[in-house]
């Protein structure tokens, strides 16, 4: 074996097993074979020749300063995943100095990129929206004087109103899912909640009268305080008690994220459910159905752990407005009674 020491070197161990990463970053390209063999050290220097260092002058060393910096770590593990590859894009595609993309001119540059991905718009705006946020944050290190993706139209225009879960779609669901997602569903159309917050929701944010729990959105700062009402009474009465944690897996551990994402769209496709309903679409089953029970903005953003200012917003995308409308209509029949 080849006695070799090296800097930056990282291991991780999973299930009993090592895995070797060429370096610590995020991203870092797996060095193969067994350690210290000639086989590893091949493998570990064919992906430090393959790892570009940036010249200090060139934009994609901004995506490096930014990729290094607190902000991006703080990002959600998830968030993380999937702009890691659009960093490599754009570090790729822009090869430019800083003085040339802090010039106006940037911006058909930015755009003919941006249209490489229009057949996914969705995919496109996420692009622009890394970009964006590199940028961002290379004008408050003072690498930018301007941000010039601001102002820049997304392609993809998202009506989701009306699109929520109906009573009719969750019934379908659950007769093709196992009862641990089925619990997930309800209990996320009866509060609410985000899927990250559910899933490490606890029995000990469930007090005698409300669930009380940070968001993940918000990064802890904002609580989410759901009243329990006879309906969420009812679906946590469902749910057995197996684990510290309120939602569990068929072998009664917690669900991990990846693996409940799974097992919930495999249902889906099972009950024939099309792509345009996703699982977020329940937050807005829970809006509607505390807005149609005469429920003030102000009280839903309480529950829902939204800003005010943002409630009136959030409510006129997701609430399903006929549901709204047929509510109204029945307050007003019973006041003329």
């Amino acid at each position: 074996m080849a006695m070799r020491e090296v800097k930056g070197l990282h291991r991780v161990v999973s299930k009993g097993r090592e895995y070797w990463y060429a370096w610590r970053e995020p991203g870092a390209p797996r060095v193969l074979g067994k350690y210290r063999t000639p086989e590893f050290w091949a493998s570990y220097d064919e992906a430090v020749r393959g790892r570009r260092i940036p010249e200090p002058g060139r934009f994609r060393s901004l995506v490096t300063l930014y990729k290094a910096s607190d902000d991006y770590k703080r990002l959600q593990p998830g968030t993380m995943r999937a702009w890691r590859p659009w960093l490599d894009r754009i570090a790729d595609y822009f090869d430019l100095s800083i003085a040339a993309f802090d010039n106006p001119k940037v911006r058909p540059i930015i755009r003919t990129w941006r249209n490489k991905y229009a057949a996914t718009p969705r995919a496109a705006d996420m692009g622009i929206q890394v970009l964006s946020r590199v940028c961002a944050y290379a004008v408050d290190q003072g690498k930018l004087t301007v941000n010039p993706c601001e102002g820049i139209k997304a392609l993809y225009v998202s009506n989701r109103a009306e699109i929520i879960w109906t009573d009719a779609n969750i019934a379908r669901i659950k007769q093709f899912c196992a009862p641990e997602i089925a619990h997930v569903i309800d209990l996320a159309a009866a509060t609410g909640l985000r899927r990250g917050d559910l899933l490490r929701l606890s029995w000990s944010h469930i007090q005698d009268e409300a669930i009380v729990i940070t968001t993940a959105k918000s990064k802890h700062r904002r609580e989410a305080i759901i009243p329990i009402y006879d309906g969420l009474r009812d679906v946590l009465a469902r749910i057995p008690t197996r684990s510290p944690i309120v939602l569990t897996n068929s072998k009664g551990r917690p669900w991990s994220n990846d693996g409940f994402g799974s097992m919930f769209n495999n249902a889906k496709i099972a009950a024939g459910i099309g792509p345009e309903l996703h699982f977020h679409d329940l937050r807005g089953t829970a809006a509607t159905r505390f807005y149609t029970a005469g429920l003030p903005l102000r009280v839903i953003g309480e529950i829902l752990g939204w800003t005010e200012a943002s409630v009136d917003h959030i409510i006129r995308k997701y609430v399903d407005r006929a549901a709204a409308t047929r509510a109204i209509i029945r307050q007003l029949n019973k006041r003329a009674e």
